[in-house]
């Protein structure tokens, strides 16, 4: 019998580790933004892909895909910021990053990490392709860039990433226990 929301206790126990993990790991970043290290190094979307991927171990099926594709978005970032690269190739740098994160998820998929019909990956890329859309018409908030390129980011997004697993890990389980209860 299929039972909505009910998963392994062991399951359960590692998506709240892993809220924990993201709580604290974003602590750390907000904190390290705050003292101002490493903000003028163009790492923010690196280090907040790195920070999905490294709690990924933890339950493989959350953040593991948007970590990759973060990461690999991430050092396009850095490359292109840092000037590493002309910039007659930034467009190319983000299409290869992304071409490299969606065959990085389409891997996971054939491994069994993910299901092959997931609209995480494509809603992912269209949000990065509307955001590089309006900040090239200059409709976005002068801070974008700066807070993208910051620790604020990988501190506010890990942050806000754990209270949203730590709120569906408790539902989850409530829903499980509720409805163990029933038969």
């Amino acid at each position: 019998m299929h039972r909505p929301f009910s998963l392994p206790a062991g399951n359960r126990f590692n998506t709240r580790h892993q809220a924990y993990a993201l709580l604290l790991l974003g602590v750390v970043f907000l904190f390290i933004a705050w003292l101002g290290f490493l903000n003028p190094y163009a790492l923010g979307v690196l280090l907040f892909g790195l920070g999905m991927l490294g709690v990924a171990p933890l339950n493989h099926g959350r953040y593991l895909s948007a970590g990759w594709l973060t990461t690999s978005l991430g050092v396009a970032t850095f490359l292109m910021f840092r000037n590493y690269l002309p910039d007659s190739q930034i467009l190319t740098t983000h299409l290869l990053a992304i071409g490299l994160g969606l065959l990085g998820i389409a891997w996971m998929a054939q491994s069994g990490y993910r299901s092959a019909g997931e609209l995480t990956p494509g809603l992912f890329v269209v949000g990065v392709g509307v955001t590089e859309f309006l900040q090239a018409a200059h409709l976005t908030p002068s801070a974008l860039v700066p807070f993208a390129l910051s620790l604020w980011l990988p501190g506010s997004g890990l942050f806000v990433l754990g209270l949203v697993a730590l709120v569906t890990s408790g539902r989850i389980s409530s829903n499980a226990k509720r409805l163990q209860a029933d038969h």
